[in-house]
């Protein structure tokens, strides 16, 4: 599971390795954010098709949580926040999306909470981040969902739909959403001590990607067979860039959403 994480670099970083465009409507999702909770405005990369037919890169803004496009309310989103990769291909809420409209969601790195070994007590969060100091590339899917004529959400933050400049979209009446596929955790018994501690941290694991396999991911197919062999490379690749990774413990106070500082990753001593 991935319900907290932290991107704090511009949107200009992100794009820069992929020769990406920035949107418009990266906005809000351009202010770092040391604590992203699920409804938040979170930069996104995703390749758009243009009028002639050509794909490149963009950074976006997206809702995390993922709106499927038949929904009849906003408010579904809230809880598809990550999408199971056991079961993306069947899921109703991400099938469509997990073919045609895949992404990268950026992270500097994420929290993760851990039970007290008694049962008892207060579970201790920690920050999971590469040791090198670079970008997580999360796999994630993402979707278009057309904002009601005169309901609350044609206030939110809208764009045009990448890819469809011939329907004369104005700006407003979509919003981008997106969800981070998690896979099963490595086995706390593995024998790189790495894996092991993230095994022991929790049972699911957000799919993280190098940049090379970035470019590759959000390539849009509608082949289902290239789709679930890719996803298959995904979940195993995924344990690699999972190796690299490092946690430490962190303060409690990543626990409100109202706490977003740059002190939230600083670590903290504990009695586990």
């Amino acid at each position: 599971m991935c319900g907290r994480y932290v991107i704090a670099r511009t949107p200009g970083q992100l794009a820069l390795p992929f020769d990406a465009r920035v949107d418009d409507s990266i906005g809000e999702g351009a202010e770092p954010n040391w604590n992203v909770a699920p409804t938040h405005t979170v930069p996104v990369l995703l390749e758009r098709l243009t009028e002639d037919g050509q794909l490149l890169p963009e950074i976006h803004a997206a809702r995390w949580g993922l709106v499927p496009s038949w929904a009849k309310e906003i408010s579904v989103g809230s809880k598809m926040f990550n999408a199971r990769s056991e079961t993306v291909m069947e899921k109703p809420s991400f099938r469509a999306a997990i073919t045609a409209r895949r992404c990268a969601i950026a992270a500097d790195g994420y929290y993760e909470w851990q039970a007290p070994a008694s049962g008892r007590g207060r579970k201790q969060p920690y920050y999971v981040h590469p040791r090198d100091g670079s970008v997580i590339w999360f796999a994630g899917i993402y979707e278009w969902w057309r904002i009601p004529e005169g309901s609350e959400d044609a206030a939110r933050p809208g764009q045009s739909r990448p890819g469809r400049a011939a329907q004369k979209d104005t700006p407003g009446q979509w919003l981008l959403s997106c969800s981070i596929l998690t896979r099963e955790a490595p086995d706390p018994s593995s024998g790189d001590p790495h894996l092991a501690a993230l095994g022991a941290l929790h049972n699911r694991l957000p799919m993280g990607m190098g940049e090379d396999f970035a470019r590759e991911w959000i390539a849009p197919d509608k082949d289902k067979d290239h789709t679930r062999a890719l996803l298959e490379r995904a979940v195993a690749h995924s344990l690699d860039v999972a190796g690299q990774w490092r946690m430490h413990p962190v303060s409690t106070d990543v626990g409100s959403v109202r706490s977003r500082g740059a002190h939230l990753v600083e670590p903290v001593q504990t009695l586990l």
